[in-house]
C-alpha cells in the first residue's frame, strides 16, 4: 500500500495480508489494556500500586501498538511489499515482547528482581529488534517522501532498551539521591523517547488522514526539524539528570519541546482547513495538548528546582497528564480510527465499524479530559477519586465499543449490496437520514452521525456530569475545603431512647484490603455492643465511630477490643487514616428488633446512653492519630487533618538558619526578649497560632563561654500570663520564673557557671502547654577550650499538638503524650526541603537539644560516624579517640542537651533523624548535603 498524502489523503487501506492478521496482533494490545482496567478496577484485592498500572498501559498495551503500527505505517510509507518471512519474524518479535512483558510485570508484583531484569532485557531485544528490522527495510526501500517518519520509528526502537536497563536498575534498589534521577532518565528514554518520538512521527501523516484534508505543505521539513530537536533536547536532558543540575535539565526538556511545537503547527494548519469532528481526530488533539501542556509543566519545574529533591517533589504533578492525558489517549484516538481501516471489507464494512467506535464521541471526550482536569487541580481528595472513576469510565467504553464494532463489521460484510431507489433515497433525506451506510454504497466519506444540535447536547450532559462530580466530592468531603467536617456528627452514644436488655454482644471486626469484614453489624436493640477489631492487612488502619468510640490506630497484625455501649440506635463508622474512608472503608451498626440472636457474654447492661456519650468524647479526646499523624478523625478542630509529610513547602519558604555562630568575645550579654503571638507555618499547609520569644519558635539562641553573664529583659506581650526558666543558670526561681501579666516586664539575671547546651522555656502553668505551643529556646555554654571546627549547627527537637488550622495547643491531644508533628528547629521536615551544605572532610560540630515537652531525641545520622560525643556537661567521647570506639547515636532525654563531631567521607546525601523512628516520619528528619 502507498501513501501519496501531497494532495488530499484518502483513508488508509487494508493490507493485502488479511484483516484477519490485525486482529491477532492486535488481540495483546486489548489483552494489556483490559488487564490495566481489571487492575485499575480490583487494586483492593490484586498487589499493584501506580507504577504497575503505568507499566501495563505503556509497558504492555502501547508498546505492542507501537510495534504493529509502526510496522503497518512503514510498509505503507515505503510501498513495501509484506512477504511471509518478514511477517513470521514480526510474530516472533511480538510472542518474545509479550513475554518478556508479563515477566516484567511478574517481578514486579513479586518483587523478584532477577525475573523484573530477565523481562526488561526480553523487552529490550524485542524492540531493538523491531527497530533494527525497520531500518533495514528503509535501506532497502526507494526513496520515499515521507521516510523520515521511519526514522522516528526507528530512533524511537533503539531509544527504548535504555529506558528499560536503567528500569531494571531501578527494580534492583537505589539510594535516595539516584533514586529520583534515574526515574526520571528511565521515564525520558521510555515515554519522551519511545512513546514521544512514535506518536510525532506517525502524526505527520496520520493526522490529516484523520481529517480527510490536505497536508500542510511544509510538513514532511517540519517533521525532519522534530526529529533532530527532540532527539538533541532527549539527548541532552538525560544526560543533564544523571550529571548536572535540574536547571540544565529543563534546557534540554525546553528543546524537545520545541521540536514537538514545531509539528504542532502544521498539524493546526491541516486542523482549519477542516476542523476534528470525530473521537479518533479529537482524542489526537487532546493528547497532544496534554503533551505540550506538560511538558511546558515539567521544564518549569525543572527550571524553578534547585536541587534534585525539590525536583523530585514536584515532578509527580505530570505522571497522570502524560500517561493518561497523553500516551492511553492518543492510542484509543489511533485505534479508533485505524481499526475499521485495517478490518477493511469495503465502505459499508468501514462505515458500519467506524459508527459502532464513534459512539458517544463528545460525551467520552468532554467526560474524559475534564475528568482529567480535575483531577491534576487542587481539590479534595474525593473529588480526585470521583474524576478518576470517571475517567476510567471513559476509557472503558473503548472495549464494549471494540466488540460492538466487530459484529458491526461481520454483520455488513454479510450483508448484500442493495441500492436504494430513488423513492427511498427522497425519504431518507427528509427525515434527516442516510441509507448509504445501510445499504453498502460505495461512494463518498463517512457521514458524521452526530449533528451540530446533538453534539453541543451531549457535550452539556458531560459537562454537567463533571460539576457534578466536583460538588459531589466537596458536598461528601467539606473539611477538605475547610467548610467542614468532612465526618458525621458525633451523636451522644449508641443507645438512643432504648432499654437495656442486660446482654452483650461481641462482634470480630478483620480490617483488610480498605474494607471492613463484615461491613454491616446487625445488634439486637438494648444489647451492649463490644467490637474485637484485628487489622489482618499490611498498613495501618483503625475503627472510629461517630459515637467518638475508637479502636485506635492497629498496627499490621494488632487486636483491639473495645466497648461502643448500649446500641439503640445506628452507628457509622470508619477507618480514619487519610483517603481511606473515601474508598470505602466503612462501617455501620444497625439495631435489630430485639430478638435473642445476641451471644449473651455478661449479666448486666454497660450504662445509659448518657454513659456512653460522656465515654464516647473521651475517647474522642484522647485518641491516636497513629503514625502519619494526620487522618480523617472526629475531631472537628485539628489542623492533623491537612498534615502530609510528603508536602514540601511553598516557593517562598526559607529554612530556619541552622548555622551557629561563634561566642562572641563579649562577657556580658543583655537581650530584650519579647512574648508574641504569631500564627506561623509548622509543616506544609498546616498553622499554628504559637506563643513566642522573639518572634520565632524556638526562640534565639543565646551562646557564651562559662563565666558570661546573662541579662535578659522579658516583655509579655502576649494576651495571656507568660514566664521564663533559664536551665544554664542556677538561683532560686522565685522571682526571676514569676508569671507576668501582660503588658509587664521582668528582668532574669543569671551567671553560666557550667557549659553544655541548655534549655529555657516558660514556665508558667500547665507549662506542658506553652512549652508544646512554642515557648521554648537554647543557650549554648561552649566548654572550656573548644577547637574550632569548619562548621557547627544546632538543632532543637520539639513536638506540636495540633489544635485548629491557626489555632492554639490541642490539650486534650497533649494530654496523650502522642505528638501529630516532631521537628528540628520548629518546621516538619524543612531541610529536607533545604538541606545543611557541608564538605568532604570537614569536621562538622552539631549540637542538639530535646526541647520537649514530652518526648527526648536518638539524633543520628544516616552514614556517619561520631568520632566526638560530649552530652550533659561531660565528653563521652573525647576527640582524637575514636580508635578506641565510635557511636552511632546523641542520646537525649527531654530538656537534655549535647553536641557530636563528625566528618563525612565522601559527597552524597546524609540524612540526620531522631531515630525513635516514629518521630523521625513525623518531621524529625532532614538532609546533610556534602558536595566534594
Amino acid at each position: 500500500m502507498k501513501l501519496d498524502l501531497s494532495a488530499q489523503p484518502a483513508p488508509l487501506k487494508p493490507l493485502t495480508d488479511r484483516s484477519a492478521w490485525h486482529l491477532r496482533a492486535n488481540a495483546p494490545v486489548v489483552g494489556w489494556l483490559v488487564a490495566t482496567v481489571v487492575v485499575a478496577v480490583g487494586h483492593r484485592w490484586i498487589p499493584a500500586s501506580p507504577w504497575l498500572l503505568v507499566h501495563l498501559l505503556l509497558l504492555g498495551a502501547v508498546t505492542n501498538a507501537i510495534c504493529v503500527w509502526s510496522q503497518h505505517f512503514t510498509d505503507a510509507l515505503l510501498s513495501r511489499r509484506v512477504t511471509p518471512a518478514s511477517r513470521r519474524w514480526q510474530v516472533a518479535r511480538l510472542v518474545l515482547l509479550n513475554v518478556a512483558v508479563a515477566a516484567t510485570v511478574a517481578g514486579m508484583v513479586t518483587a523478584t528482581w532477577v525475573v523484573t531484569l530477565v523481562g526488561a532485557v526480553g523487552v529490550g531485544v524485542a524492540v531493538a529488534a523491531h527497530g533494527t528490522a525497520l531500518w533495514l527495510q528503509s535501506r532497502r526501500a526507494l526513496t520515499a517522501r515521507f521516510a523520515i517518519c521511519v526514522g522516528f520509528y526507528v530512533a524511537a526502537a533503539w531509544l527504548l532498551p535504555f529506558g528499560a536497563g536503567l528500569g531494571a536498575t531501578l527494580a534492583r534498589g537505589l539510594d535516595e539521591g539516584w533514586h529520583t534521577r534515574v526515574v526520571l532518565a528511565h521515564a525520558g528514554f521510555n515515554l519522551l523517547g519511545f512513546v514521544g518520538l512514535t506518536v510525532m512521527g506517525t502524526l505527520v501523516t496520520l493526522w490529516p488522514t484523520m481529517l480527510r484534508t490536505k497536508m500542510a505543505d511544509d510538513a514532511p521539513r517540519a517533521a525532519r526539524t522534530t526529529l533532530a530537536l527532540m532527539l538533541v533536547g532527549l539527548a541532552g536532558g538525560v544526560v543533564a539528570v544523571l550529571a548536572a543540575s535540574p536547571p540544565v535539565a529543563a534546557v534540554g526538556l525546553a528543546t524537545y519541546l520545541a521540536g514537538v511545537l514545531v509539528s504542532v503547527r502544521p498539524m493546526v494548519t491541516a486542523a482549519r482547513r477542516r476542523p476534528p469532528a470525530t473521537f479518533a481526530t479529537w482524542s489526537a488533539a487532546c493528547a497532544v495538548v496534554w503533551l505540550v501542556g506538560s511538558l511546558a509543566t515539567l521544564v518549569g519545574v525543572l527550571a524553578l528546582s534547585g536541587t534534585w529533591e525539590m525536583a523530585a517533589a514536584r515532578v509527580g504533578i505530570v505522571t497522570v497528564p502524560l500517561v493518561a492525558g497523553f500516551a492511553a489517549q492518543i492510542l484509543l484516538g489511533a485505534l479508533t480510527y485505524l481499526v475499521p481501516v485495517v478490518l477493511g471489507g469495503g465502505p459499508a464494512a468501514v462505515r458500519s465499524t467506524t459508527a459502532a467506535l464513534e459512539r458517544g464521541a463528545v460525551l467520552r471526550v468532554v467526560l474524559f479530559d475534564g475528568a482529567l482536569v480535575l483531577f491534576v487541580l487542587p481539590a479534595p481528595s474525593l473529588v480526585h477519586v470521583l474524576a478518576s472513576l470517571v475517567a476510567l469510565g471513559a476509557l472503558v467504553a473503548f472495549l464494549p465499543l471494540l466488540v460492538g464494532a466487530l459484529r458491526a463489521h461481520r454483520r455488513a460484510r454479510r450483508t448484500p449490496f442493495v441500492a436504494p431507489t430513488a423513492d427511498d433515497v427522497a425519504a431518507a433525506h427528509a427525515l434527516g437520514q442516510d441509507l448509504r451506510a445501510r445499504t453498502g454504497a460505495r461512494q463518498g466519506p463517512p457521514v458524521e452521525a452526530v449533528t451540530g444540535p446533538r453534539r453541543k447536547g451531549l457535550a452539556v450532559a458531560a459537562l454537567s456530569v463533571l460539576l457534578l462530580v466536583a460538588a459531589g466530592g466537596v458536598a461528601l468531603d467539606p473539611a477538605a475545603l475547610g467548610t467542614g467536617t468532612g465526618a458525621a456528627p458525633v451523636e451522644a452514644g449508641a443507645s438512643g431512647t432504648v432499654v437495656p436488655t442486660g446482654r452483650t454482644t461481641t462482634v470480630e471486626v478483620e480490617a483488610r484490603d480498605m474494607r471492613f469484614f463484615p461491613s454491616t453489624i446487625e445488634v439486637p436493640a438494648g444489647d451492649t455492643l463490644v467490637l474485637v477489631v484485628t487489622n489482618t492487612d499490611t498498613t495501618v488502619h483503625d475503627l472510629v465511630l461517630d459515637t467518638g468510640a475508637t479502636s485506635g490506630r492497629l498496627a499490621p497484625g494488632a487486636t483491639e477490643t473495645f466497648e461502643v455501649g448500649v446500641v439503640g440506635r445506628a452507628v457509622d463508622g470508619w477507618c480514619s487514616i487519610v483517603g481511606h474512608r473515601q474508598m470505602g472503608m466503612v462501617l455501620s451498626i444497625e439495631p435489630t428488633g430485639g430478638s435473642e440472636d445476641g451471644t449473651s457474654l455478661a449479666d448486666g447492661g454497660t450504662g445509659t446512653g448518657a454513659d456512653s456519650g460522656s465515654a464516647g468524647h473521651d475517647g474522642m479526646a484522647g485518641m491516636d492519630h497513629g503514625a502519619s499523624g494526620a487522618g480523617d478523625t472526629p475531631s472537628t478542630s485539628s489542623a492533623a487533618t491537612d498534615l502530609d509529610f510528603m508536602a514540601t513547602p511553598g516557593d517562598d519558604f526559607t529554612a530556619r538558619p541552622a548555622a551557629l555562630a561563634p561566642a562572641s568575645a563579649e562577657t556580658v550579654h543583655r537581650v530584650r526578649l519579647p512574648v508574641s503571638e504569631l500564627v506561623t507555618e509548622v509543616a506544609p499547609g498546616v498553622t499554628q497560632k504559637l506563643w513566642t520569644f522573639g518572634g520565632t519558635a524556638p526562640g534565639p539562641t543565646l551562646r557564651g563561654k562559662v563565666g558570661d553573664r546573662f541579662e535578659i529583659t522579658l516583655v509579655n506581650d502576649g494576651t495571656i500570663g507568660h514566664s521564663i526558666d533559664f536551665h544554664a543558670g542556677a538561683l532560686a526561681p522565685d522571682g526571676p520564673m514569676r508569671t507576668i501579666a501582660p503588658g509587664e516586664e521582668l528582668t532574669y539575671t543569671f551567671t553560666a557557671t557550667m557549659s553544655g547546651v541548655w534549655m529555657y522555656h516558660c514556665s508558667t502553668m500547665p507549662m506542658s502547654a506553652h512549652i508544646a505551643n512554642g515557648m521554648f529556646g537554647a543557650v549554648v555554654i561552649d566548654p572550656p577550650d573548644l577547637p574550632a571546627v569548619d562548621r557547627e549547627y544546632l538543632l532543637v527537637q520539639s513536638e506540636y499538638y495540633l489544635g485548629p488550622q491557626g489555632g492554639e495547643v490541642d490539650m486534650d491531644r497533649l494530654a496523650t503524650g502522642d505528638p501529630d508533628v516532631v521537628a528540628f528547629n520548629g518546621y516538619a521536615n524543612q531541610y529536607d526541603a533545604e538541606p545543611l551544605p557541608a564538605r568532604v572532610g570537614e569536621r562538622v560540630r552539631v549540637w542538639v537539644l530535646a526541647a520537649g515537652p514530652n518526648r527526648g531525641t536518638a539524633f543520628h545520622v544516616v552514614g556517619g560516624q561520631f568520632d566526638t560525643v560530649f552530652s550533659e556537661g561531660a565528653y563521652r567521647l573525647s576527640p582524637g579517640n575514636a580508635e578506641a570506639g565510635g557511636s552511632q547515636v546523641l542520646g537525649l532525654a527531654v530538656a537534655q542537651g549535647g553536641f557530636v563531631e563528625l566528618a563525612f567521607p565522601e559527597a552524597g546525601r546524609y540524612p540526620f533523624v531522631s531515630h525513635a523512628m516514629i518521630d523521625a516520619e513525623r518531621g524529625a528528619h532532614g538532609f546533610f548535603a556534602v558536595t566534594g
